[in-house]
């Protein structure tokens, strides 16, 4: 066997068993009081951004009327500069924070999930840059719950 190869392929062995991480590729602080809370006030303390600002700036992709909230495709996008974080919360949902994602090093600031909603409720988008904190939000209708 071709030594290079062997080496190429004992390189992807480890990187596919996650012994081998980049320094971009190390996992954030788990936010455990802002994934275990039950309402939208207390997502957005554990966030830091009770007081965030609407934005204009923060495209939110959703289905008007999504016909099975077990899966509601989520799309957002931050045109705010130096975004360093996006989280998604579905307002209604029991635990209403589904998703934050960081971004690092001038990082392309997009998001996309599916995410499970069991009624009608405003999906809002917080955007952290530069120290400060800007949301938007957009209702999605729910014909049939996928959280009940």
């Amino acid at each position: 066997m071709n030594p290079l190869r062997r080496s190429l392929l004992q390189f992807a062995a480890l990187a596919a068993a996650g012994w081998l991480k980049t320094s971009q590729a190390v996992a954030a602080a788990w936010n455990a009081a802002g994934f275990e809370a039950k309402a939208t006030a207390e997502v957005l303390k554990s966030l830091g951004a009770s007081g965030a600002a609407e934005s204009s700036d923060i495209a939110i992709t959703a289905p008007d009327i999504a016909e099975n909230g077990a899966v509601v495709p989520i799309e957002v996008v931050s045109r705010i500069p130096n975004t360093q974080a996006i989280s998604i919360i579905a307002e209604k949902n029991p635990f209403p924070l589904a998703a934050t994602m960081q971004f690092a090093n001038g990082a392309e600031p997009y998001a996309y999930v599916r995410i499970k909603m069991g009624q009608t409720a405003h999906v809002r988008a917080i955007v952290q840059a530069g120290g400060k904190f800007f949301t938007a939000t957009r209702e999605v209708k729910i014909t049939i719950g996928g959280c009940g």
